[in-house]
């Protein structure tokens, strides 16, 4: 819709970002302010006008370090378009393409940090509803944004929709009836661990004669089959999260975090520390630390304004003496 070196209100078009299904994004330029900037031009532009502002006034709800940013909504020359931080880096579904099944040390702060997100979105009632590798955002620095919100819908909404929205690989089996729940974005993230674990998704697209075996579990095999390095707590974790019956699953993302730190603080415990890790940390992180750490968020559900690690600048999910990643003193 865009071409590179056109101008669009202050806008200036660099180039192509890609395109889905919802709409094409470029990268842009701010001409006042000199900023790059995500412009997001939904293909459907002939739609009533509130409801092209549906995703915009979604995201505006939404203010998280791990999360897209939103700047602006605007209508110019008659395309309607979304102005949107832009992100230096690649997606996940591009690292793991790449680099096959992730180190445990990366994949876990990956998954931290989509949990932060996710607990983020889902205390504002929004369920995300396409949670998938493409989705997630992998800054140059390292730091995870949660992007494409336009499927979602806030709880309410959602709760009474009928529509199957997603992508296959990565929906709930309660999705393919139309319903989704928090739980639902849960188990997208538990096949988005278990691919970054072992290099595969756990199971192909399902068919329509896979739904039964799909609800029941029965396409599923445990990571730890796949990849002997994943340890059993681990393993069992991403199981939970993949959970066909939504109430044997997380229901919150915090919940998950909190079993994923006080694994992370077993296995960290008792493997070998290796010399790149001992210069990322100045004082390494020690169970007792960790587990200190996991009760005093367990007693404090109430979490604060996200806030980053001076250290490490990893997001820290909540009110927290110690960073869950590098194990520095806040």
């Amino acid at each position: 819709m865009f071409f590179r070196g056109q101008t669009i209100g202050k806008y200036r078009i660099i180039s192509s970002l890609g395109s889905g299904g919802f709409g094409a994004v470029y990268l842009a330029e701010d001409t006042w302010i000199h900023k790059k900037v995500a412009i997001k031009v939904p293909h459907r532009q002939n739609i009533d006008f509130g409801e092209m502002l549906r995703e915009p006034r979604l995201l505006a709800a939404l203010s998280h370090p791990n999360i897209v940013a939103l700047l602006t909504a605007e209508k110019q020359e008659n395309v309607f378009f979304i102005v949107m931080e832009y992100v230096p880096g690649e997606t996940l579904e591009a690292v793991i393409e790449r680099e096959g099944s992730l180190d445990l040390v990366p994949a876990l702060d990956l998954t931290c940090q989509i949990c932060n997100a996710l607990d983020h979105a889902h205390a504002q009632n929004v369920l995300h509803r396409d949670l998938r590798p493409a989705n997630v955002l992998v800054s140059e620095s390292g730091v995870v944004k949660v992007a494409d919100f336009g499927t979602s819908r806030f709880l309410e909404a959602a709760a009474q929709g009928t529509t199957v929205i997603g992508s296959p690989p990565y929906m709930a089996p309660e999705q393919f009836h139309g319903q989704a729940t928090f739980a639902s974005d849960i188990y997208s993230l538990g096949v988005t661990m278990y691919q970054m674990l072992t290099g595969t998704l756990p199971y192909n697209t399902p068919s329509p004669t896979d739904l039964q075996r799909l609800m029941r579990g029965e396409l599923v095999s445990p990571p730890r089959s796949r990849n002997g390095r994943i340890p059993k707590e681990l393993n069992d974790i991403v199981m939970r999260a993949m959970a066909p019956a939504v109430g044997e699953r997380y229901q919150r993302a915090g919940e998950l975090l909190d079993d994923l730190l006080a694994a992370r603080s077993k296995w960290a415990a008792v493997r070998t520390v290796q010399p790149a890790e001992i210069q990322a940390a100045s004082r390494p992180q020690t169970a007792t630390a960790n587990m200190q750490e996991i009760q005093g968020r367990l007693r404090a559900r109430e979490a604060p304004a996200a806030r980053f690690c001076w250290h490490c600048r990893k997001p820290l999910h909540s009110r927290t003496d110690t960073c869950p990643f590098c194990g520095e003193a806040q």
